[in-house]
């Protein structure tokens, strides 16, 4: 029977991959482009850039389904789509991992909107629409869902709901927080901090409490919400971090963090407990390969 990565972070800490938005920028995606499509129009495209991160030696894989929920393939006239593209997505990672083992993570992002009654998006909508992909994910074999980069509690209730009604074998919930200006602090975007995040997500029923993305989120600041999250909860915890602040060259979003200044503070990450540690905005298969030597190292 294959292992569980419930059972797995048991006993390892497991790697994640790293960033894939950028990365299919470097793969030819155009500025505003669909990288979910990418799934079934350009799969050879997307099974090198997770290859990449295999050899690279990552333990987990996330789907490129950031964005694969029928409200954002709309805005891409794509919506007649989503279950061809989740799937896809579930069989490119399982692909790329070869005779590997590995773990793939199906990934639920944000709407990208706000609902009712400060946007125009009612809640039906969204539960209909993150339900449906979590269907489409777990029917195409997933090992856990993440549900990534949410700053607000009610987003988050509701992809969590939607992958636990799906039968997820593991539900981990995500949250994106900022560096308040004065750097003394990180909330989400909402004004969630991570104690309070961490208690919703433990009360929410996650299996694995997490933290992406965000503002000034890099190695260092992971590794102090990951100590605020486990005074308040004894889940697994998992970190993706980003490379750095970004930098704008030439009209293009540029992360410079080397993998060398990336896993400098990686050491504290690890002794604080996390479970799972990846890449997110900027990351590349150069530094989950460094991660991978720290890791093996510590």
């Amino acid at each position: 029977m294959a292992e569980k990565i419930l059972e797995a972070i048991q006993k390892r800490v497991l790697l994640g991959d790293g960033a894939m938005g950028t990365q299919l920028q470097y793969a030819g995606l155009e500025p505003g482009g669909c990288g979910e499509a990418w799934n079934v129009d350009h799969p050879d495209r997307l099974l090198k850039i997770q290859r990449a991160y295999v050899e690279a030696g990552c333990d987990c894989l996330i789907t490129n389904t950031f964005g694969g929920c029928r409200i954002m393939l709309e805005r891409h006239d794509r919506e007649d789509e989503v279950e061809a593209i989740n799937r896809a997505g579930v069989e490119i990672a399982r692909e790329a991992f070869g005779t590997k083992s590995g773990f793939v993570i199906g990934d639920i992002g944000p709407f990208g909107g706000l609902m009712e009654p400060y946007g125009d998006v009612s809640e039906q909508q969204v539960r209909e629409a993150f339900a449906e992909q979590a269907t489409s994910l777990v029917a195409a074999g997933v090992d856990a869902i993440i549900i990534e980069t949410q700053t607000a509690l009610e987003e988050l209730s509701i992809g969590i709901e939607a992958a636990k009604k799906a039968g997820a074998p593991c539900v981990i919930g995500s949250m994106a927080y900022d560096v308040t200006t004065d750097g003394s602090e990180i909330r989400t975007m909402m004004g969630i901090n991570p104690e309070e995040g961490a208690a919703f997500m433990r009360d929410a029923g996650v299996n694995i409490i997490a933290l992406n993305c965000g503002t000034g989120i890099d190695v260092g600041w992971a590794a102090r919400a990951v100590e605020r999250y486990r005074k308040v909860s004894k889940l697994p915890t998992m970190a993706q971090p980003n490379a750095g602040q970004p930098v704008l060259e030439k009209m293009k979003v540029v992360y410079k963090q080397t993998p060398q200044e990336m896993v400098s503070e990686l050491p504290a990450l690890l002794d604080i407990g996390v479970n799972i540690v990846g890449g997110c905005c900027g990351s590349t298969p150069e530094h989950i390969r460094l991660f991978r030597e720290v890791i093996d190292q510590h």
